[in-house]
């Protein structure tokens, strides 16, 4: 059992949240909503988590701002991303109460979206 793992058991948090920064995605990846759905159902594949409902993609924002936006609610919470245009960054977070492995998910997602460079911070929700 990793270190994680056990802290997020002896703790007996809420959940875990995970924020993932990609730099310099593959800009067809991050503009494409089709690529950004099955990104959606196969990290939840990875990390064991059930999808609830369809993924939600919608394409707003102007100047900087401007890219696609994604909801995918799981059973023990959500899914979500920020798409920018601009930079070909992505900004991920993943919050569940059901255990899993944030570094999985970040390796996964670094290379689902071919990103030059990627930061992770994770924190236990609901523990002291």
């Amino acid at each position: 059992m990793k270190r994680l793992e056990k802290e997020y058991y002896d703790k007996k948090g809420w959940g875990l949240s995970t924020s993932i920064d990609l730099y310099n995605c593959n800009p067809f990846k991050i503009r494409n909503a089709a690529v950004i759905k099955t990104y959606a159902l196969e990290l939840c594949k990875l990390i064991d988590m059930i999808p609830f409902g369809e993924t939600k993609i919608i394409d707003f924002g102007t100047g900087d701002k401007a890219g696609y936006s994604m909801t995918q609610l799981i059973e023990t919470s959500l899914i979500s991303g920020h798409f920018a245009n601009s930079s070909n960054n992505a900004y991920i977070d993943i919050f569940s109460c059901k255990y899993y492995d944030p570094d999985i998910a970040a390796d996964f997602t670094q290379k689902y979206f071919e990103a030059e460079d990627a930061f992770m911070n994770y924190i236990l929700r609901g523990s002291r």
